[in-house]
């Protein structure tokens, strides 16, 4: 069963769970189930309700638009194989700076993400 309320929704949002909530009935799943897919399907596609005031995530619609696309080039890198081992310039400069406080390279919080590329390449 979903929980909490749904205030936070659009009303586009609303119609969508609405619509596949009754997808998931016709094909002989629980109403308490099916809503609790839909509702998931709707979180999982816009990130949440996009109505403000309230908790929740702190993001418009255009931050959470770029965090679907970053998730997705994620993805295709990991599925080529470039994540794991991937190359220095694809990452983002938290995580450089994350895998040089790792290799507890010094002066890494002031540097910019060039420099901890080219540290990083000289620790290895």
């Amino acid at each position: 069963m979903p929980r909490g309320s749904k205030d936070k929704y659009t009303d586009k949002q609303k119609r969508k769970a609405e619509h596949i909530e009754e997808g998931y009935k016709e094909k002989g799943v629980p109403a308490g189930e099916a809503e609790a897919r839909a509702w998931a399907t709707v979180n999982k596609q816009s990130g949440g309700g996009e109505r403000s005031g309230g908790a929740g995530r702190k993001k418009s619609s255009s931050q959470k638009s770029r965090a679907r696309k970053d998730s997705a080039n994620r993805a295709v890198a990991t599925k080529r194989g470039l994540s794991k081992q991937g190359k220095l310039e694809a990452k983002t400069k938290e995580e450089l700076l994350k895998e040089a406080r790792r290799k507890n390279i010094s002066g890494r919080s002031t540097m910019r993400k060039q420099e901890l590329i080219a540290a990083l390449k000289n620790s290895a």
